[in-house]
């Protein structure tokens, strides 16, 4: 007699292997190159590295100190706009960005493409970002104001009441102020759009994608269960046919064949004070986010072993040096 098995059920996501990636202690951005910038020519580019300069040397250092006892692994990035405007060709953007640098005595070991923020190697990382987004439903709200995955506007707090007509008879609604979420005494309220459509073609913001980037830079971001980011060394680019076509360049090139891990544990960003706004809104944006759980204990066991002891919360990851201009 034969027993009759019936089907078995298995939680996808629970059998799914997360894959372990490559972390530094610490990710050093020296800065994002758009249009403008590279029309101001190469002086400009200089003058971006010397004020950088002094800035880069003391993240470093504060990363190190982050690591007592042994030498920290530390990962320069730089990011160029290929998203909202295509200018130049790639190729000349990556020679002169790397001799400026290094005139200031500055490594470039990765340049990234935002447009990889977008879409990477054939993964819709945006999508799979907003997807995780987690909004708490607002109190005493009316519910004409739709959720965020579908106006696109994300909040870090309580919005004034959506003003409008009142039925007959109705008491008028009363004028409240935006109150922001865990204030420090006084309320500092952002709302942030994430992206437009037009078309039924949407177009990400800058402050979604630069949230994008912080995720990936601390390499939290699984596709399946995979890694996302495979930064290609600037040998194998070069030994391909290289076009004007941005699309045709990496989304991640390894510029420094020595260079320590893309990913990393923390990151520091030195930037020009005008990304000021954008990067108040990054950090709104990530305190939505919900990471996959077994990513964020995959990535505080690894940092405990290795006496670095990560914060919980995502924000507490991201650092800035503001350099002014």
């Amino acid at each position: 007699m034969v027993d009759a098995i019936g089907p078995t059920f298995r939680e996808e996501q629970a059998e799914r292997k997360v894959e372990s990636v490559p972390l530094s202690h610490l990710s050093l951005e020296l800065g994002h190159l758009y249009m403008e910038d590279f029309n101001e020519g190469y002086d400009a580019l200089r003058r971006h590295f010397a004020r950088v300069a002094p800035w880069a040397g003391v993240a470093a250092a504060s990363g190190a100190g982050q690591v007592p006892g042994r030498k920290a692994r530390v990962s320069t990035c730089f990011l160029i706009d290929d998203y909202f405007t295509r200018f130049s060709s790639p190729l000349t953007v990556v020679r002169n960005l790397e001799r400026a640098a290094a005139e200031s005595k500055i490594t470039i070991d990765y340049i990234a493409r935002e447009s990889g923020c977008a879409m990477l190697d054939g993964v819709d990382v945006a999508r799979l970002v907003a997807d995780r987004l987690v909004v708490e439903p607002t109190p005493e709200t009316t519910g004409v104001r739709p959720p965020v995955t579908e106006s696109g506007w994300l909040s870090n707090g309580q919005r004034s009441p959506a003003s409008g007509s009142a039925p007959a008879m109705a008491s008028l609604l009363q004028w409240k102020p935006p109150v922001e979420t865990a204030a420090n005494r006084h309320s500092i309220f952002m709302d942030v759009q994430l992206w437009d459509e037009e078309g039924g073609r949407r177009t990400w913001s800058c402050p979604f994608l630069a949230a994008v980037w912080q995720l990936l830079r601390l390499g939290l971001l699984r596709h399946r269960g995979e890694g996302l980011v495979r930064p290609v060394p600037m040998a194998v680019w070069l030994a391909t046919e290289v076009t004007d076509d941005w699309d045709r360049m990496p989304p991640v090139l390894q510029l420094n064949p020595r260079a320590a891990p893309f990913g990393a544990y923390r990151t520091m960003s030195v930037l020009a004070s005008r990304y000021l706004p954008v990067e108040h809104a990054v950090r709104t944006i990530l305190n939505h986010v919900a990471v996959e759980a077994a990513v964020l204990e995959q990535v505080q066991e690894r940092s405990q072993a290795e006496g670095m002891k990560v914060p919980a919360e995502l924000v507490e990851r991201i650092g800035y040096y503001f350099a002014g201009g």
